[in-house]
């Protein structure tokens, strides 16, 4: 506890939590309002904190959408509980860490989706090539507080710590102005959360590698891969019964399934031939929808904030995606983003004679111009001809801030060589 409230652990917990923003808790401090409030309260805070007589407040009720169409609830803390929660984590984190599992990759230091994912196909091209893929129902919402305090007071001797940690997952939910009691889950939200979830499943890990098998997790996604259908089946019913007498969690049968590595989907990506890792044609599927949104003729928006908007999504979207070996998809769709933008451009400009000034001025002559500014063809079909390609050529746009997928995938692929 005391390294917990020491002044420099402090303060690194506030900037992190500064760093993220968020939203306001119960209380209604906004992160903008916290520094104020709480340099006054500081000492006294420390105090009740250090005796055990800190009390946290409730989480607030939030939604957030699903790509399935579901809603995912999240507890936002407030920004106090928030600060407190990631001086225990800065703490804690070095101390669980180290000896949680090498095939886990959720929520810790120097490991991401992409190290899960590339396990995955190394492991496929290993020879294990079904995997059984084991989704759990509502994961967060079902943990059990004995377990969970079971596990981390093996690895945890101060009692105060485990003390202030269960006041925090009974702290309770505001929902519509009424609290509602938490008599089990960890709420999503909070610094605190993802650490507790890495303990729970660390049992599993655990007894996955004490019977010699193959597997990758990243945080409630976990997929074991086996060499054939029958082992598959079989580890799904011990597994199953393992999650559901040893942990007390539910496994979801609908999504649950063992398959052939081909027709796996992991953390958004599919797996093809010999273990290869593409991009999932779901996660295309969201991304086209979204280029789409930000490319719609009908947004009335400046291009400056359209180009803006697309560059911050497709960047992101690759930063995740972009270990894919994807290449040629990822050509075909510069092409086509260029294209939607190009149609963007073409309705923007409106009349004949303002197409007209503005292809010369991008360097079209004059009859090129005036041939390409009357004609009776879409905006789709004019993307793709001479007069606006030579117009809105691939410089032009990337000069106004269009990014290239082809780009952006060779430096996660080819760093070296694309600077």
């Amino acid at each position: 506890m005391e390294a917990i409230l020491d002044a420099e652990n402090v303060s690194g917990a506030w900037k992190r939590v500064r760093a993220n923003k968020g939203a306001a808790g119960v209380d209604g401090v906004s992160v903008e309002d916290f520094p104020g409030l709480f340099r006054e309260a500081w000492p006294r805070l420390r105090e009740r904190l250090a005796e055990g007589s800190y009390e946290p407040a409730p989480t607030l009720r939030a939604e957030i959408g699903k790509p399935d169409g579901g809603k995912r609830l999240l507890g936002i803390p407030t920004v106090l509980d928030r600060v407190i929660q990631q001086a225990i984590v800065r703490v804690l984190g070095p101390i669980l860490d180290p000896g949680f599992s090498e095939s886990s990759f959720g929520f810790r230091p120097n490991r991401s989706a992409r190290h899960a994912v590339e396990q995955v196909g190394d492991t496929i091209k290993s020879g294990r090539r079904v995997a059984v893929d084991l989704d759990l129902s509502k994961f967060f919402d079902r943990v059990d507080h004995d377990i969970l305090m079971s596990s981390l007071g093996r690895k945890v001797r101060d009692r105060r710590v485990l003390r202030l940690v269960g006041k925090y997952l009974r702290a309770g939910v505001q929902v519509d102005g009424r609290l509602h009691a938490t008599r089990g889950g960890v709420p999503q939200g909070g610094p605190l959360s993802p650490l507790l979830a890495n303990v729970v499943l660390d049992e599993l890990d655990k007894e996955l590698e004490s019977r010699g098998h193959r597997f990758a997790r990243y945080a409630d996604d976990f997929v074991v891969l086996v060499k054939s259908p029958r082992a598959g089946e079989r580890v799904m019913a011990s597994v199953r019964k393992f999650l559901e007498r040893r942990l007390k969690l539910k496994v979801n049968e609908g999504k649950s399934r063992v398959v052939k590595a081909r027709e796996l989907e992991f953390l958004g990506f599919a797996f093809g031939t010999g273990g290869k890792i593409v991009w999932s044609e779901k996660s295309l599927g969201v991304f086209k929808r979204r280029i789409r949104e930000y490319t719609c003729r009908s947004w009335s928006v400046s291009m400056e904030r359209r180009l803006l908007k697309l560059a911050q999504y497709v960047r992101g979207w690759m930063g995740y995606y972009g270990v894919s070996r994807t290449f040629k998809e990822a050509r075909r769709l510069d092409h086509w983003i260029r294209r939607r933008v190009r149609c963007c451009y073409w309705k923007q400009w409106k009349t004949h004679s303002n197409r007209v000034r503005q292809l010369v001025s991008l360097g079209v002559d004059l009859r090129t111009a005036v041939k390409t500014a009357v004609t009776r063809l879409g905006h789709w079909k004019m993307s793709k001809t001479p007069g606006v390609s030579q117009a809105l050529s691939k410089g032009y746009l990337k000069g106004q801030g269009v990014p290239s997928l082809v780009e952006l995938w060779t430096r996660v692929h080819y760093p070296d060589t694309s600077r």
